[in-house]
C-alpha cells in the first residue's frame, strides 16, 4: 500500500463535530451516502486534487501526487474516492478518512472519465484511443474484471440515475453506446454527426430514464434524445453573442462542454466555452431562463446536493466559479490548480470524527 501526505489548508477550516449536523440539515445526501458534502476538483495539467467545502467555498484539503487526473467518483458510503490517472493509466483509489492513496489499479489504456454504480460495487472507466472502450472495475475485489470494446474509444462514461445503464460517449466514433450494467453488454447505440461530449439525464417519476441531453463536437448547444424510442427528438442552441466578445481559445472542438440537470430536477445548466458563460433552462420544457458569466473556458460543472449552488471549472483561468442557482449570479471564484476540468460532488467521510 502506498501512502501520500495530506496538505492541510488551515486549521480553522478543518473544524469537525457539532457543525456536522448543521451541514447535514442543509445539504441532503446524494443517493444513500453519508458524511459531509464536498466539491472534488481535478486539475488536468496539475499534480493534485482539491476538496472545496461548499459551506465556506474554500479549499480545505489537497491530495498531492495525483498528476493529470481526469475523472472522479465517490463510493456510496463516502469512504473511497476513485480518480482516473492519465499520467499512469491507472485508477487511483483514495482512502477518504486519511486522504491517502490506498491502491492503483492498472487499466487497459489511457483513461478519461469515470462513473460508479449507485451500489458502489462496479465502476466504469472510459478508455480513450483507437483500441479503447470501457474498463469495468470490481470495487470489492479492487481489480479490473472486464473490458468492453467501443468503436474508436470512449471519452466519457455516465451512469443513468437508476444505475441500470452506463452510457459510453465516443469522440472518435461519434456514437453513444448504452451498456446494460447487469449483463455488462452493449444494449443499443445512437450516432451523431460529431463526437459525443458530456451528457446528462432526465428521469421519469419512477426513477427510470426519460431523456438524455448530449453535447456534440462543434455544436454550441445540446441534442435531446428520447430514451424510450432511442431517437434524437430536438436540439437546443445556446445564445449567440457578438463576434468580438467570443472566446476562441481552448475550444478543442467543443464550444459547449459541461451539462447537468440539478438534483432537484428543476433546471438544466450548460457551459459555453465560446461565451465564457453558463446557461440555465427550466425543466421539463427547457425554457431558457438566463445567463451567468463565469471564467474563461468553462469546462465542467457540479451542483451542491440541495441544488442551491453550482460550481463551474474554468480551465483557462485556473479557477472555479461559484454560482447562486436561484439568483443566477456568480458569487465568487476559487483559485485551484492548473487547467481544472472535471469535478464532482460527493458525501465524504472526512475529516474523521474527532479531528480538530
Amino acid at each position: 500500500m502506498t501512502s501520500i501526505a495530506l496538505r492541510p489548508r488551515g486549521r480553522q477550516l478543518l473544524l469537525w463535530g457539532g457543525g456536522l449536523l448543521a451541514v447535514a440539515a442543509l445539504l441532503a445526501p446524494l443517493h444513500a451516502q453519508t458524511g459531509k458534502a464536498y466539491i472534488i476538483q481535478t486539475n488536468a495539467a496539475g499534480d493534485s486534487v482539491h476538496l472545496i467545502d461548499p459551506m465556506t467555498d474554500k479549499i480545505v484539503a489537497e491530495i498531492p501526487d495525483e498528476e493529470a487526473i481526469h475523472g472522479a467518483a465517490v463510493g456510496p458510503d463516502g469512504s473511497r474516492l476513485y480518480l482516473s490517472n492519465e499520467a499512469l493509466a491507472t485508477l487511483d483509489v483514495i482512502d477518504v478518512r486519511t486522504l491517502k492513496l490506498f491502491k492503483r489499479i492498472p487499466l487497459t489504456g489511457g483513461p478519461n472519465n469515470v462513473a460508479i454504480r449507485k451500489d458502489g460495487k462496479r465502476l466504469y472507466v472510459a478508455i480513450q484511443g483507437a483500441e479503447g472502450g470501457v474498463d469495468v472495475i470490481d470495487t470489492v475485489a479492487m481489480e479490473k474484471v472486464k473490458f468492453i470494446r467501443v468503436l474508436r474509444g470512449v471519452h466519457n462514461t455516465f451512469i443513468t440515475p437508476d444505475s441500470k445503464f452506463v452510457v459510453a460517449g465516443s469522440t472518435g466514433g461519434s456514437v453513444a453506446t448504452v451498456i446494460d450494467t447487469e449483463t455488462e453488454l452493449p444494449a443499443w447505440s445512437i450516432h451523431f454527426e460529431g463526437g459525443v461530449r458530456p451528457l446528462c439525464f432526465e428521469t421519469n417519476a419512477d426513477g427510470s430514464t426519460k431523456r438524455m441531453f448530449v453535447q456534440v463536437t462543434n455544436l454550441h448547444g445540446f441534442a435531446i434524445v428520447d430514451w424510450a424510442t432511442r431517437k434524437e427528438v430536438g436540439r437546443i442552441k445556446l445564445p449567440d453573442i457578438p463576434v468580438a466578445e467570443r472566446n476562441t481559445e481552448g475550444i478543442q472542438g467543443a464550444p459547449a462542454h459541461g451539462i447537468l440537470v440539478a438534483p432537484d430536477k428543476k433546471t438544466l445548466w450548460s457551459t459555453s466555452k465560446v461565451n465564457s458563460a453558463v446557461y440555465a433552462y427550466a425543466m421539463p420544457d427547457l425554457k431558457y431562463l438566463g445567463e451567468v458569466k463565469v471564467g474563461k473556458v468553462p469546462d465542467w460543472l457540479t451542483f451542491t446536493p440541495d441544488s442551491k449552488k453550482l460550481y463551474v471549472a474554468n480551465a483557462h483561468d485556473n479557477t472555479v466559479s461559484v454560482v447562486d442557482v436561484a439568483a443566477r449570479k456568480e458569487l465568487s471564484r476559487i483559485k485551484v490548480g492548473q487547467v481544472p476540468k472535471r469535478n464532482a460532488t460527493g458525501m465524504l467521510l472526512w475529516p474523521p470524527t474527532g479531528t480538530q
